[in-house]
């Protein structure tokens, strides 16, 4: 940029970010929940962009963002132009790994927290991935919109409505994408059931669970770096779902939301809050700092959902309670369900090759009975009374054929299982393809919202809180996810 449009941007940027922080400072009021502000471009909803090489910066490269870097390292038709931390310790090792891997070395920012501003200032970034606190997720993702630049933003994208609405705005008045990173939509089980769903298998779609279910007490002792020195914090802040879309976004691509129906209303509500606090006393010194914190977010978290087409969604949170991982990833149907955690599935009617291994296996076990006199429990044919937990001939024939293309690449590049890897690899395709991105601002908007309004929700009896349109209508005749390949 010249010297005077660099000046004009951060006057511009410093003005939006004080206009986020006085938004993230006011209450929302279910009065003012489903109003739909007059929008001010056009819709982004199927945008596309072309681009023959993906020009990279990077604000935040801690224990999420580093790993960002690794993966663009690996992606064909990427150039990591400029990396920005506070903390340069970080900062260096992802530079010294661009370096090592026989890269030309990013361009470093650093010094403030605002150091950032001076990245999105250069000309050669196209797309900026944000990787920080949650707290400058909204506010860097609207710099760099009004950078000329696309922004890629870890989960959750907002912590506010009024900030949904300003990714929204940004993005439909800048005509930028805002992509808020989901990478369990990426992920192998998640990817086969939307095939699943897109084929029919599971019939006309009824109800989904989801939750985040993940025992994080021990980021509590990460005081000075890394995410409890910040996420901790957020427990003695907010009651409700502190973050919803690890689960929430998967079944919502099977349930085509902001793509033929939306998300209508919530009613949340929470446990104590009590295993915070316990914990603390346990772990920490009588006088440490963790036990001077009023932990006020209930342990465990339910939401329910309710579309405009009448679907209901159950959403979880706990990061507290001693008990496995768990997404529930559930999705039913009217001819069946998928569960997760353990993989399951019941159908009422099976596909005909799923059909014809129940009907072998049947014969085989039926043989083998009458072999043993007739001993114990007479074999059955295959059912919806019972789960069938055996998902390798599942994925054999219904895995999504993005994971039989680079399911074995994003194993062996790592990042959850390879979920990290393919959403990387998939941004990079879209955008070098002229091709719609897989999740867009509205589907940020909807999936973060949940965050704010179960908050509003807890606190007012658990009442229903309503869920803007942030498509203004769009969503209506929004494109399905397709299948792609």
């Amino acid at each position: 940029m010249s010297t005077i449009d660099r000046r004009k941007f951060l006057k511009s940027a410093a003005a939006v970010s004080a206009a986020t922080v006085a938004a993230g400072c006011a209450s929302s009021s279910n009065n003012t929940q489903g109003f739909i502000p007059k929008a001010k471009g056009s819709s982004v909803m199927g945008l596309k962009t072309q681009l023959d090489i993906v020009r990279v910066g990077f604000i935040g490269v801690g224990q999420r963002g580093s790993g960002h870097v690794k993966h663009f390292c690996q992606i064909e038709g990427v150039e990591i132009k400029a990396i920005c931390d506070t903390h340069a310790e970080m900062l260096d090792k992802s530079i010294d790994y661009v370096v090592k891997k026989g890269l030309p070395k990013p361009g470093r920012y650093t010094g403030s927290d605002y150091a950032y501003r001076d990245m999105l200032s250069r000309d050669d970034i196209d797309i900026v991935i944000i990787s920080t606190p949650w707290k400058w997720h909204t506010p860097m993702a609207v710099d760099t919109m009004e950078s000329g630049k696309h922004a890629f933003v870890e989960v959750p994208a907002a912590t506010t409505v009024e900030e949904c609405w300003q990714l929204v705005d940004t993005a439909e008045r800048t005509q930028k994408n805002c992509m808020m990173m989901e990478n369990v939509n990426y992920g192998r089980d998640e990817l086969m059931v939307l095939n699943m769903a897109r084929l029919g298998l599971f019939g006309d779609l009824l109800h989904a669970e989801a939750a985040y279910i993940h025992e994080l007490r021990w980021q509590m002792k990460e005081i000075e770096h890394s995410t409890g020195s910040w996420r901790t914090f957020w427990h003695t802040k907010r009651n409700g779902n502190l973050y919803p879309t690890h689960g929430l976004g998967p079944v919502a691509q099977y349930m085509n939301i902001n793509r033929g129906d939306r998300f209508d209303y919530v009613t949340s509500m929470s446990s104590p809050a009590l295993g915070r606090a316990a914990y603390a006393k346990r772990e920490f010194d009588a006088n440490h700092s963790r036990n001077a914190l009023n932990y006020v977010a209930g342990d465990m978290n339910t939401s329910i959902i309710k579309t405009v087409k009448g679907r209901s969604i159950m959403v979880q949170h706990d990061t507290t309670s001693p008990r496995p991982y768990s997404r529930h990833n559930l999705i039913q149907g009217t001819n069946g369900t998928f569960a997760g955690f353990p993989n399951r599935i019941a159908l009422e009617t099976a596909p005909p090759k799923i059909k014809a291994i129940y009907e072998n296996e049947y014969k085989e076990a039926l043989a083998k009975w009458k072999a043993n006199g007739e001993q114990g429990r007479k074999p059955h044919l295959a059912n919806f009374h019972s789960w069938d937990y055996d998902m390798e001939k599942w994925y054999k024939h219904f895995d999504h054929p993005l994971w039989t293309r680079m399911g074995e690449e994003a194993v062996r590049n790592g990042g959850h299982g390879g979920m990290d890897f393919i959403m990387l690899w998939r941004m990079v395709h879209c955008l070098r393809n002229n091709e719609p991105l897989d999740q867009d601002v509205y589907d940020a908007a909807a999936w973060s919202v949940i965050f704010p309004l179960s908050m509003a929700s807890v606190a007012d009896r658990s009442n229903s809180q309503t869920i803007p349109d942030f498509t203004r209508g769009a969503w209506k005749t929004g494109k399905p996810l397709g299948i792609v390949s």
